[in-house]
């Protein structure tokens, strides 16, 4: 039997009407939930993500402000630029598009966001909030790949999750949300010996490596839950994930689509946290 596929494009529509109302209730107090997004350079993806960031801003009706640094901008001149927006009152959220320029140390950019307005939650204090069960603003990514999962009904509780890649922006994120909802957490790499092993014992499967279509049908257990973080650009152009959507998707249980699947969803997370960031300012 085929696998149910992940909607991401309709959940996301779904979870952002959510969120809208929740913004909609700050409104009606005279507050209204603001993000800036700065971007240094002339980046062709970063500029395309920046635009939909914007967009989604713009459909919840949240303020936003797009800050463009040229590619030579001084790391002291952008640290300035977030201290100016860490004091701004009309600003909850805070985004700076990675990657930055080579001269620009990005985990200093990072960590000079105010914790209040990291609404990608990389900053080290909120990275340790999830790590102890406390989340304030989880990434993105993983955010909205659990919200996928809980939407589909996928039970997680007491089932062995397994998560392919370590990335602080996706793998280590995604174990810990794993396991504060109870699951059986194994972590692998792409370097990991006989990594079938592992993949086929999984209930969940997790897939964030970068490597084209490396998990193949044959790598998953039946029945199990598929997301593929991956987005690869293929020699023809055309976009794949690192799961081999063709053969997987006859022996999943549930998987999500490359494109379509969780990219929908990460946008809608970052509009979620500075939801959640304007409501915290607030109380």
């Amino acid at each position: 039997m085929a696998a149910q596929i992940i909607d991401g494009k309709t959940i996301a529509q779904q979870v952002r009407a959510e969120w809208k109302e929740r913004a909609d209730a700050l409104k009606a107090r005279g507050i209204t939930p603001g993000l800036a997004v700065i971007i240094v350079g002339e980046d062709p993806a970063s500029k395309v993500y920046v635009a939909n960031k914007v967009k989604a801003c713009a459909e919840l009706g949240l303020h936003s402000e797009h800050v463009v640094m040229s590619a030579d901008t001084a790391e002291a001149a952008l640290l300035a630029k977030i201290a100016e927006l860490n004091s701004d009152s009309k600003i909850h959220g805070i985004l700076v598009q990675l990657p930055v320029p080579k001269h620009i140390n990005s985990s200093k950019v990072l960590e000079a966001i105010s914790p209040d307005k990291d609404v990608d939650g990389f900053h080290p204090m909120n990275v340790g909030a999830l790590a102890t069960g406390n989340m304030r603003f989880a990434p993105c990514t993983p955010y909205g790949a659990m919200i996928l999962l809980e939407k589909c009904g996928v039970p997680i509780e007491g089932k062995h999750a397994v998560v392919v890649g370590r990335s602080n922006i996706v793998g280590k994120p995604m174990a810990l949300m794993l396991l504060q909802h109870n699951a059986t957490v194994t972590i692998c790499t792409s370097k990991t010996v006989d990594l079938a092993k592992y993949t086929r014992d999984a209930d969940i499967l997790v897939v964030a490596t970068g490597k084209a279509r490396m998990i193949t049908g044959d790598m998953i257990k039946p029945g199990a839950a598929v997301i593929d973080v991956g987005i690869n650009r293929l020699p023809d152009g055309k976009l794949c994930g690192d799961v081999d959507f063709d053969s997987a998707k006859e022996v999943a249980g549930w998987i999500t689509p490359v494109p379509g699947g969780v990219g929908p969803m990460t946008i809608t997370m970052l509009v979620a946290n500075t939801v959640r960031a304007a409501e915290r300012a607030t109380r």
